[in-house]
């Protein structure tokens, strides 16, 4: 596992996914929005993608909100 940090951007851009979204469903039972998991999983891939990490390597590391552990991708 690698140590990562994020820009105060990236860090933006994560917490925003996090946010709750609506929950409607069309007549089918179709989701109409994503959900706030699947708008952070995507966040977390394009970062990932951006730093060159496995994004569903993530772990946090305890010295602040920005910093994290991830498995390089090679």
């Amino acid at each position: 596992m690698t140590e990562f940090e994020m820009t105060q951007e990236q860090s933006d851009e994560i917490l925003e996914a996090c946010k709750p979204t609506l929950v409607m469903y069309f007549p089918k039972g179709e989701l109409l929005f994503k959900t706030a998991e699947e708008n952070t999983n995507t966040a977390w891939k394009k970062l990932g993608r951006e730093l060159g990490f496995d994004h569903m390597t993530v772990k946090p590391n305890g010295k602040g909100d920005k910093f994290f552990t991830a498995k390089v991708v090679k």
